[in-house]
């Protein structure tokens, strides 16, 4: 196998392993409240412990820093709106977790998740390698 897959590969495992831990382990309190804010400090937090986790990753990796600082800037912002997109629909529509709605709204914002690193572990391949 060559050097850029086992590298993408890796890079793939450290970011599910990082997402685990940030979204189920690691938020506070803070981080969970009035998800449907737009302007949320325990959001803006939240996606910051995704972006310095993603960095230390990226870093693993061997990626230059300038590219890690960009690419973990963008993550940051794209998991702050992907949060809060599921955080406010959540609310406007009144779902929880014994209604079918939430969790096709926590499995979307999920998915974006996973493409969001697709879409970084193709930079980094594309730019970085």
């Amino acid at each position: 196998m060559d050097t850029a897959l086992n590298t993408a590969l890796l890079l793939l495992v450290l970011l599910q392993a990082k997402h685990m831990f940030a979204d189920f382990f690691l938020q506070t309190p803070r981080m969970l409240a009035a998800r449907s804010t737009y302007v949320h400090f325990g959001r803006a937090e939240h996606a910051f412990l995704h972006a310095i986790l993603s960095f230390g990753a990226l870093k693993i990796c061997g990626a230059p820093l300038g590219f890690s600082v960009v690419l973990c800037a963008v993550e940051w912002v794209a998991h702050y709106h992907i949060d809060w997109v599921k955080g406010y629909h959540s609310e406007r529509k009144k779902h929880g977790p014994t209604d079918a709605a939430y969790w096709r709204a926590f499995g979307l914002d999920q998915l974006m998740h996973q493409l969001t690193y697709i879409g970084m572990i193709w930079a980094f391949a594309r730019y970085a390698f």
